[in-house]
This record gives structure tokens, sequence and C-alpha cells, in this order.
């Protein structure tokens, strides 16, 4: 899981505004952060079925959420991927 202090980094990071803790750059940065984590933890434990199924969950969730970004604010969307090394 994602500590206090690194979830804080993360969304001072992306924030689009002062008070942001939900927009979409911010919600993205944060699932490639689990997606990162689970797939560190799912190379270690191959036959974890229940968390490769968590994992698929979140990757398209954030692939909704960056297809909706790229319609709404493509520049935004532009950094979002630059920033965290997402595939297009």
């Amino acid at each position: 899981m994602i500590s206090k202090t690194k979830k804080k980094q993360i969304v001072e990071k992306f924030k689009v505004h002062v008070e942001d803790t939900g927009s979409a750059a911010v919600q993205i940065a944060l699932l490639t952060e689990r997606i990162s984590y689970l797939t560190e933890h799912l190379k270690k434990h191959k036959k974890d079925f229940h968390s490769r199924r968590g994992l698929l969950t979140l990757v398209g969730r954030r692939r909704r959420l960056l297809s909706g970004l790229k319609k709404k604010d493509p520049q935004i969307y532009e950094e979002v991927t630059k920033e965290l090394k997402i595939k297009k």
C-alpha cells in the first residue's frame, strides 16, 4: 500500500489547483503507484490470482481515466503520461 507521506507527495506533484485531491491527473498518478506496487508483488507471488484480478481492475480504471482526460484536456494528458512514463 501507499504510505501517507508518499500519497501526499504524489498529490502535491500532480494537483491542478490548491485544494485538489481528486482530479483525473491525481487519480491516475495514485493508481499508477498502486499498479507498480502490485506488479512487484505479483513478480514474487505468481499464483496470487486475487491480487492479479485487483491489478486488472486498477489498470482498467486508469485506462478509463486516461481516455477521459485525453478528450477533456489533451495538454494535461500529455504531461501526465510523460511524467509517469505511461504508454499512450
